[in-house]
């Protein structure tokens, strides 16, 4: 009787373990759906916010009053809410350098400055000439069909025009470090053969074949206050007896329509944050719609973030809740 009554406490105990087990399992397993809960919601929340930043530079870059309209020169503006904080940019495309436009000195220039060597950077910069150009003639260090087939891939060059940015990622030699390097500085949008200077964000600008680096960077300063000042933007200084370099256009361009790039990246208060960019035409009065949208996609954490002490160098406008009229 009393062996009977061991074994019913232990075969108790061991239910009671087993209870206990299954409750503590359940419970972790339901905070941790809890945790994914919450993050999906505060990402989902980050994006909706990272949204409506991009409605409100629509909205600012359509201010009908003089120099208070939103910048497409690279200018970043900020807004503060009481448990968010977005920061947007803003790119016009002509101040990018236009793939299939641009020369091969400024195509030369512009590969100079990618993560690759020398012998490469050339390679590079010939192989985009021969896959926009008609022919099939071989540009110095470039690439035709004989050299993707070499390379053993199954595809050759279009020999027309990009359609996209993400198309540079096919040309021979591109590799992922290159093309995330060179996608912000690149366009197939401008129809231009160089590049706006008062509409370029400094990064283009040291690229610019002949153009100094100190011009550079006081033109950008004047430019940063012209804008926190609402003044108008200020003319490219010029040197006396000095040709424009090439691949730069000093008076606003002009022709084809208006396309802009737009960043936005939100930060809420529970670390969650999320980044947009989009590509948008800015239409003629005429039209129904002031915008069209070109491209949007969703960036993630690979990319440069606009909160970096670099980037911060670039606000020009802060704003606090709703209050855009400053």
């Amino acid at each position: 009787m009393t062996r009977q009554k061991g074994m019913a406490l232990v075969l108790v105990l061991w239910v009671l373990s087993l209870l206990t087990i299954m409750a503590g399992s359940f419970a972790l397993s339901m905070r941790r759906e809890s945790a994914i809960v919450a993050g999906i919601k505060n990402n989902a929340q980050a994006m909706a916010i990272a949204e409506s930043g991009i409605a409100i530079a629509e909205t600012m870059l359509l201010n009908p009053a003089p120099n208070k309209g939103w910048r497409a020169d690279g200018s970043i503006y900020e807004l503060t809410a009481a448990e968010a904080k977005i920061r947007v940019r803003l790119l016009s495309e002509k101040g990018k350098i236009d793939i299939n436009k641009a020369g091969e000195k400024i195509l030369q220039a512009l590969m100079t400055y990618a993560p690759v060597d020398e012998k490469q950077q050339t390679k590079l910069a010939g192989a985009i000439l021969d896959w926009r150009d008609e022919d099939d003639l071989v540009h110095l260090e470039g690439a035709e069909k004989t050299e993707y087939e070499d390379a053993g891939l199954s595809y050759q060059p279009r020999n027309k025009p990009f359609q996209s940015i993400e198309e540079l990622q096919l040309v021979l030699g591109m590799d992922k470090s290159v093309f995330k390097w060179i996608e912000p500085l690149v366009t197939v949008y401008s129809g231009q053969q160089q590049v706006a200077v008062q509409q370029a964000a400094k990064e283009v600008l040291k690229i610019i074949p002949g153009l100094d680096r100190d011009l550079v960077d006081s033109y950008v300063a004047a430019r940063l206050e012209s804008a926190k000042n609402n003044l108008s933007v200020p003319p490219f200084p010029s040197s006396s007896g000095q040709n424009t370099p090439a691949g730069l256009n000093t008076p606003p361009a002009t022709g084809q329509n208006n396309v802009l790039s737009l960043v936005s990246e939100a930060h809420i208060s529970d670390g969650s944050s999320a980044v947009i960019s989009v590509v948008i035409n800015q239409s003629d009065p005429s039209q129904t719609t002031p915008f069209q949208v070109l491209k949007w996609q969703h960036l993630t954490a690979n990319n440069a973030s606009l909160f970096t002490d670099a980037m911060s160098e670039l606000v020009v406008k802060q704003y606090a809740e709703t209050r855009l009229d400053n």
